[in-house]
């Protein structure tokens, strides 16, 4: 007779075989017998979403946690959807949009347009829901390649997207404009469908980003063949960057978050008349500053690390080849990473404080930030060394966020804009906190993000004149609903208070 221990692998071996065949985190009923759902979801192996829908799941979950609901969102949708109305659907031309401009985030209600059928509103785990309703959809519709969602296409998006999408939006929205490479594909569809309101709207448009050309050709368009337009700014302000034709929609996206976001970053940071013009006493209050540092930022992340594991890595009686409890540590490894990459900091410090662009300092130097915070890992066997080449290669997760990190591609399209935008930034205020929220908003690492972030920071708010700056673990979660804001709703000044409230002014 088969143990409990048996029966439970067996359905597990089930739940893999579905994954194997079809890549989904998605369950319906029909695809596993009552047995085995009931013994998965009695052992947290799976969690029901909805009746006869569910996800994969952690048996280690706390009660609450967001992380298995929110990573497996999109499929979610995309399954649900495709299973329940075919191809004859769509997501909003809002929504549309938010996939265009490379923003992935979870939304509170997803729209979904139909064909035919009754309207409804589907409710989800952690308060989110699906709204579905009877209208017309794209025509044709286009496919998001990585989840299967049925979009409209980019100009029919443009067109069909409501008006406010311009002003609650404006990132999403003139990342999307710039994508157009060819205007003659909105006015075909306005022009056979008569809609000179919706024209005249994306002139505006076109005109408020600088592509004067598109707004021109337009406007003298329509009018040539007859129609009433009336050209209209749908944007609250004039965009602040001058229009250029872009290859990638997360660059365009990352500027204009960095330009929407500076001037509240300037007005809630507090200024300093300031310079540290004694190199080596500066550098001697950081080295003062490592224990203090390493335990909250550690700490941060969720190691637990004690005063006498950090003084014996820094004292260097931290012997892993010789001591087999410490070399069994993922803690030890942690602090020892920890200790090497703030050396390697301080001497990107130094060459800051020297007279190097910072920018440009953190673009060379990052790299071996990162590799020292983890070659105690690769030492000890628990990574490999082509672990540390590079960028990461696979999709990363925020436990509990709604944002999703950009995809592998874009990472390698996103971090060196990052470091234009750092390198091009005369105030360092708006290199310490849009520096910091950047780099975690990409996360192009599959691990260390939080930690190099703050070493990032900390050199940015030294290169302004501050002094080294601590996050306390006891501010963590005010610290990570800051980023949160930031990252979902694309509003700095959380974070900005709150970095504002520890910095240090010497």
């Amino acid at each position: 007779m088969a143990t409990l221990q048996e029966k439970l692998a067996d359905s597990l071996k089930e739940v893999q075989k579905l994954q194997n065949e079809n890549g989904l985190a998605v369950i319906k009923s029909s695809d596993l017998s009552r047995t085995h759902l009931e013994r998965l979801v009695k052992n947290g192996f799976i969690q029901e979403v909805m009746k006869g829908w569910y996800i994969s799941s952690r048996p280690d979950s706390a009660p609450g946690d967001t992380t298995n609901w929110y990573t497996s969102y999109w499929y979610f949708i995309s399954e649900y959807a495709n299973t329940r109305f075919g191809e004859e659907w769509c997501l909003s031309a809002d929504q549309s949009l938010a996939f265009y401009s490379g923003n992935r985030t979870v939304p509170k209600q997803v729209i979904i347009r139909i064909s035919k059928g009754s309207s409804n509103i589907v409710n989800l785990l952690h308060d989110t829901s699906i709204l579905y309703f009877q209208a017309s959809i794209a025509n044709p519709i286009s496919k998001e390649p990585h989840l299967r969602l049925n979009i409209y296409s980019l100009p029919e998006a443009l067109i069909e997207c409501s008006p406010d999408f311009f002003r609650l939006d404006s990132v999403a929205a003139r990342t999307c404009l710039s994508m157009i490479s060819d205007v003659g594909d909105i006015l075909k569809i306005v022009l056979e469908k008569g809609q000179t309101t919706k024209a005249g709207r994306l002139a505006g448009a076109f005109r408020n980003i600088g592509h004067i050309p598109a707004a021109d050709e337009i406007i003298n368009t329509m009018k040539s063949l007859g129609y009433d337009i009336r050209e209209e700014d749908p944007f609250v302000y004039r965009s602040p960057i001058v229009y250029s034709r872009i290859v990638s929609p997360y660059v365009m996206r990352l500027k204009l978050m960095w330009n929407k976001m500076r001037d509240d970053v300037i007005a809630h940071f507090p200024e300093i008349q300031h310079t540290h013009t004694d190199i080596e006493a500066c550098l001697k209050d950081i080295d003062a500053q490592y224990r203090l540092d390493a335990y909250h930022s550690l700490s941060i992340e969720g190691y637990k690390v004690t005063d006498e594991l950090i003084e014996k890595v820094k004292s260097g009686s931290w012997k892993p080849d010789e001591d087999s409890s410490d070399a069994d540590q993922r803690n030890a490894m942690a602090a020892r990473g920890y200790w090497q990459a703030f050396q390697a900091v301080k001497e990107s410090v130094k060459k800051i404080l020297g007279g190097k662009n910072p920018g440009e300092i953190i673009d060379n130097d990052h790299r071996v930030w990162y590799r020292e915070l983890f070659t105690p890992s690769v030492a000890a066997g628990l990574l490999r060394a082509s672990d540390l080449a590079g960028y990461r290669t696979n999709q990363v997760y925020i436990r509990g966020s709604m944002h999703t990190p950009l995809n592998p591609d874009a990472v390698r399209e996103a971090m060196p804009m990052l470091f234009d935008l750092l390198k091009n930034e005369p105030d360092a205020r708006v290199r310490t906190v849009l520096g910091h929220f950047i780099f975690v908003y990409i996360h192009p690492y599959m691990d260390g993000n939080g930690r190099i972030a703050r070493f990032l920071m900390n050199a940015m708010l030294v290169s302004g004149g501050y002094g080294w700056t601590i996050i306390p673990v006891e501010r963590r979660k005010e610290y990570m609903v800051a980023l949160e804001e930031a990252s979902v709703n694309e509003d700095i000044t959380d974070f900005t208070l709150f970095l504002a409230s520890l910095v240090k002014q010497e």
